[in-house]
């Protein structure tokens, strides 16, 4: 079975504390939503579990493998994937050949036929086989975020992580998105979401995790949390003495 633990995270960018004492668990193929205020920390927690960032202190284990030294690549062969909120398409090449690029970094040769059959049936799975062959910056924003998630199942990864799927989709491509979402965790992996689109958060995820200025405030069913008052705090109330601390100023970077 999956499993993702994380124990107690730390994260300090100079002197702004990111990340403080974050610790939470993934068991299974579970939809997970990250969400939080603009700077709560939720980037960097996704830089810190992918390999990208180094803590300060605390642990991540994979499946019982340590991974929160390990660099981002060995991270994804480990079993851990993740998209970002600016899609990162190989544009210049074809939708085919970016499908062979993980199995590249596995050491495998895109000429072999399994990889092929394995890119072909990613393709069919999105139905977008009749765009093997354009090149990536002729697709839609929608069409590169699938993609992009297409690129991962490549890894076949237990866990991937979606940084903002739907940020600047047309609606009825968001709707499209959902689905392959849910197909892609039917197929047993876990899923953990980062979204500032609510209604498709509370419609796709079973338990959400919320982050507050570094501080892991709520992790619990949909409905819970969006009746906490700590969370209602953290989105509607923030005070002065927050918005003071000069924290904000990490938004684009937390």
């Amino acid at each position: 079975m999956i499993e993702l633990a994380v124990s107690r995270l730390n994260k300090r960018f100079g002197g702004n504390h990111v990340l403080k004492n974050v610790s939470f668990e993934v068991k299974g193929a579970e939809m997970i939503g990250l969400i939080g205020p603009n700077g709560a920390g939720k980037t960097t927690l996704t830089n810190v579990l992918d390999g990208a960032v180094k803590p300060n202190s605390g642990t991540v284990y994979l499946n019982g493998k340590r991974i929160d030294q390990l660099p981002s690549f060995e991270v994804a062969k480990t079993g851990l994937g993740r998209t970002f909120q600016v899609t990162r398409s190989f544009r210049r090449m074809t939708v085919l050949e970016n499908l062979y690029v993980p199995a590249l970094a596995l050491g495998k040769s895109h000429s072999g036929d399994e990889v092929r059959q394995q890119a072909m049936e990613v393709l069919e799975f999105f139905t977008m086989e009749h765009l093997r062959n354009e090149y990536a910056r002729a697709l839609s924003g929608g069409q590169q975020k699938l993609l992009e998630l297409g690129r991962l199942l490549m890894l076949d990864p237990d866990i991937i992580i979606l940084d903002e799927p739907f940020a600047g989709v047309h609606p009825k491509m968001m709707e499209v998105i959902y689905e392959y979402i849910r197909r892609v965790n039917e197929r047993g992996k876990a899923m953990i979401i980062i979204s500032h689109q609510m209604d498709s958060i509370f419609a796709l995820c079973e338990r959400l995790l919320v982050l507050d200025y570094g501080d892991l405030i709520a992790d619990d069913v949909p409905e819970a949390v969006k009746n906490d008052p700590v969370v209602i705090e953290a989105y509607l109330g923030a005070t002065e003495d927050r918005s003071g601390t000069g924290q904000n100023d990490a938004a684009g970077t937390t």
